[in-house]
């Protein structure tokens, strides 16, 4: 990791020295409110900085360099494109914010570990079949995880982002409990699910009560630069065109042709790779037929698609592992809950049945369309997470 801490200072180059500065012991003046904001160049994370700062914090912006792919190109062979939401077009914002603001600022070079730790394992479930959710994987481990282990260093007490979401405290348990962001349009508790009890006592989540026009409201009241930015994209470290002809460089086995049938096993076209479809997809199936036809299942050891119609999309149940609770220790062996499969969909009614401690049978109240292996399913109760894992 290389990473460079200054007030003032002209933008490294990407591939800099190793140079993590050491915190300070908490001073009076503070109060022990000494928090690391992460600090993408963007209105939420700089306006998050900000109103923390006026609420007596004092501020550490971070910004974290990532990597974007690009076809034909090696990882980190981009460093300088402008197009990202983590290079140094967006540092620069996030640097300026942070010289207006007259906080201190470091850029941490996480470009390996993402790569390492995100990016592969993100083809790497595709190639497998299933379809992945990068940004609860990078929350957990990046900027909940390697971040907030700089945080400690630098003896900060929090660690703040812009998320749309809320912590609060359970009286009873003591247990610390993730919210969903007051705006539903915006709440991003579903790519949450996965921080730990250890994670949440120390996030900070200054933007959970506002709307997304609130925040640039208040970033306008600030001065703040980049109050009129628009969102970055979804997926971050992709460049130019999709995931499929990265996928077809790092795993062109999966994008082998193979045939599209359905449930009965009869043949109706052909496709070009497994990984290039994803369970409930309707567009791009490459197929003419009287009904419109979804993805019900795929098979990359067969190298199959399996569609059917509407109705054969529907599911009763699945199940989930890797569930980390967040509201219980240990979990209910049953419990009702609304649960969300995918992020622009709302959750559902359903029960839940416990397998193994960290595995449970999701049963809906009324089918569903199938949800995606590989995908997130987050339980709620009203605005509570309760806990979270992967589709299996």
């Amino acid at each position: 990791m290389a990473a460079e801490l200054a007030g003032d200072s002209s933008l490294p180059q990407c591939r800099g020295p190793s140079t993590v500065a050491q915190g300070r012991p908490e001073d009076a003046r503070t109060g022990g409110k000494r928090v690391v904001v992460g600090m993408s160049g963007g209105v939420d994370s700089s306006t998050a900085a900000a109103l923390l700062q006026r609420q007596g914090y004092e501020v550490i912006g971070v910004g974290l360099r990532l990597p974007l792919l690009q076809a034909g190109l090696p990882a980190m062979a981009d460093c300088n494109s402008p197009r990202r939401c983590c290079g140094p077009a967006a540092m620069e914002d996030a640097r300026a914010v942070a010289n207006q603001l007259g906080i201190r600022f470091a850029a941490l070079d996480y470009q390996e570990l993402f790569s390492r730790e995100i990016i592969e394992s993100f083809f790497r479930s595709y190639a497998e079949g299933r379809t992945p959710n990068p940004c609860a994987e990078c929350n957990r481990l990046i900027k909940f995880g390697r971040l907030l282990e700089f945080a400690k260093v630098m003896g900060a007490n929090f660690l703040a982002t812009g998320h749309y979401a809320r912590t609060s405290r359970d009286p009873e348990s003591g247990r610390h409990l993730l919210l969903k962001g007051t705006d539903l349009e915006k709440d991003q508790s579903y790519f949450l699910y996965a921080l730990s009890q250890e994670q949440l006592a120390r996030a900070l989540f200054p933007l959970g009560a506002m709307t997304k026009g609130e925040t640039r409201r208040l970033a306008r009241s600030f001065g703040l630069p980049v109050s009129e930015k628009p969102g970055s994209q979804d997926i971050c470290f992709l460049g130019e065109g999709d995931y499929r002809s990265l996928l077809a460089e790092r795993y062109p086995e999966s994008l082998q042709p193979g045939p599209i049938v359905d449930l009965r096993g009869r043949v109706l076209g052909t496709h070009k790779g497994v990984a290039g479809f994803t369970v409930g997809q309707r567009k791009s199936l490459g197929i003419a037929a009287g009904a419109p036809l979804y993805v019900l299942a795929l098979r990359p050891a067969e190298r199959t698609v399996v569609v059917g119609t509407k109705e054969e999309l529907q599911q009763e149940k699945f199940t989930v592992g890797e569930i980390n609770w967040i509201a219980f220790d240990p979990p209910p062996d049953s419990l009702d809950a609304e649960v969300k499969v995918r992020y622009r969909q709302p959750e559902q009614p359903a029960a839940i049945r416990l397998l193994e401690p960290a595995r449970a049978e999701v049963r809906w109240q009324t089918p569903q369309p199938a949800a995606a292996p590989g995908q997130s399913a987050v339980f709620y109760k009203g605005d509570v997470v309760l806990g979270g894992g992967i589709i299996e």
